[in-house]
């Protein structure tokens, strides 16, 4: 009895396992997709796509997707048309076979994650003489042809359908021009949006270029409101100018993240900060549908999106980060009572050389621990 009991919990995670997906690998057994595939990487749709249920992914050939490089979108053109091959539903064969009254319609990724106005990003499914499925964006123009269902790809029970159609789906919207992220002056972008303060604090340390240029290989940004910078200024001041820099620069990632990348992608990562014998990483957390970000001094939350355009994202947060480096951990922290501890003693700066955070790095990137692999490892010892 006691076995059966401990087996349970085990059948459950290999069950929750198993229903994953990673569309990558579902679209690596068919060569003639493999542009579709690799547009899905680059823009990081597939991040999305991986971290989302319930969802039907419209593959196209690679003469299909020619057309669409032919016109020399870039990168971000091509990521919004992309996402209207996303829809926010799970359509698998049998269904788009015998939907009610032979039509629906359906939200797409380029609709769900705010990037259309009005009813763009919207395709309707209908049913066509022949027994075809043809799909048009709401928003299309009359002159283009309407994309018909050609096979099933690869298909998980009500998390996620792989279908393969005969068309790019695109819209007026998708492709409309809009200002490249790298030819965004990201302090002005925070002047604008309620960070003022920090983008001010950015300029007046000499840090500016800095965040210029690394957003060509891709930058996310925590911006703390200008009500937090405000009530930090005093500590801020007692710093010493290598600390004042180091400050401004833990407030930024050297990679790209949209708010579902760091959603589904919790753990430590460095900061521009990071480098010598000091780490100066910070680490992600969710809680709910909230996005922490944790120093062991403080804890701060994402409340709101200022740009989120591959390979520049700037988020709002709630409070200043405080690098452990800088500021001693303040023993009221876990109730939240207090803002700006006191900067840290060398003694606490020479600790954090030694630290364990040395372990598993990647400079940039993540490192995450399985908790169900974890858990597997566990019920099995607990088991033999």
């Amino acid at each position: 009895m006691q076995l059966r009991i401990l087996i349970l919990p085990l059948v459950l995670v290999l069950s929750a396992t198993a229903h994953a997906h990673n569309i990558t690998h579902i679209l690596a057994g068919y060569p003639d997709l493999s542009t579709f595939n690799h547009y899905l990487t680059v823009t990081h749709l597939a991040a999305e796509i991986n971290r989302r249920r319930t969802i039907t992914v419209c593959a196209v050939d690679n003469a299909a997707m020619s057309d669409i490089l032919s016109k020399n979108y870039p990168l971000y053109t091509i990521k919004n048309i992309l996402s209207l091959h996303v829809f926010a539903d799970y359509f698998n064969s049998k269904k788009l076979h015998q939907m009610p009254k032979g039509s629906a319609t359906t939200s797409s990724l380029f609709q769900a994650t705010g990037e259309a106005a009005g009813t763009s990003g919207y395709v309707d499914i209908t049913s066509m003489k022949g027994g075809k499925i043809g799909f048009l964006p709401v928003d299309s123009t009359e002159d283009e042809p309407v994309a018909t269902f050609v096979k099933t790809l690869g298909d998980i029970d009500y998390d996620i359908s792989v279908i393969q159609i005969s068309h790019i789906l695109t819209s007026p919207e998708a492709e409309a021009p809009s200002s490249a992220p790298t030819d965004v002056n990201v302090t002005s972008l925070m002047a604008k949006q309620g960070c003022k303060a920090f983008s001010d604090l950015i300029r007046a340390e000499g840090t500016e270029d800095t965040y210029l240029q690394s957003v060509v290989g891709g930058l996310t940004v925590f911006c703390p409101s200008d009500e937090a910078l405000k009530s930090f200024m005093p500590s801020y001041r007692n710093l010493t100018p290598e600390g004042k820099t180091s400050v401004v620069l833990y407030h930024a990632i050297p990679t790209y993240n949209s708010l579902g990348m760091l959603r589904s992608s919790n753990g430590l990562v460095n900061t521009l900060a990071t480098g010598g014998p000091n780490k100066y990483d910070l680490t992600v957390l969710t809680d709910g549908d909230n996005v922490k970000l944790e120093t062991k001094v403080n804890t701060a939350t994402i409340k709101g999106t200022l740009i989120d355009a591959d390979p520049l994202s700037v988020f709002k947060i709630d409070r200043v980060l405080l690098p452990r480096q800088l500021f001693k951990a303040d023993p009221l922290s876990k109730s939240k009572s207090a803002e700006a501890p006191g900067p840290s003693t060398d003694d606490d700066a020479a600790a954090d050389k030694d630290s364990s955070h040395d372990r598993g790095r990647i400079r940039g990137g993540w490192f995450v621990i399985s908790s169900s692999s974890c858990l597997v490892m566990g019920i099995l010892a607990t088991i033999f």
